[in-house]
């Protein structure tokens, strides 16, 4: 959390990074700033990375590939 302060005093509390405006800005200048740094920030999330199919939830549904002793049954001949 980072701390704006005013120049009349009063400090609010906010998530993103705290910018100090000096001067006398007119509504008009304040209004250009603002869209130049929405501009530079790209305000879309970060990506969530691929899932691996190792970690994929779902071989969960499928039953058992082999029969009861079916690795046992793998080294016997026939």
């Amino acid at each position: 959390m980072s701390t704006v302060s005013t120049d009349a005093g009063h400090e609010t509390s906010s998530s993103t990074a705290a910018i100090r405006v000096s001067g006398g800005p007119s509504a008009e200048e304040l209004a250009a700033l603002v869209v130049v740094l929405s501009a530079l920030g790209d305000g879309e999330a970060a990506a969530e990375p691929a899932r691996s199919a190792w970690a994929d939830p779902s071989w969960r549904l499928v039953g058992p590939s082999a029969r009861h002793g079916g690795w046992r049954s793998t080294g016997l001949p026939r």
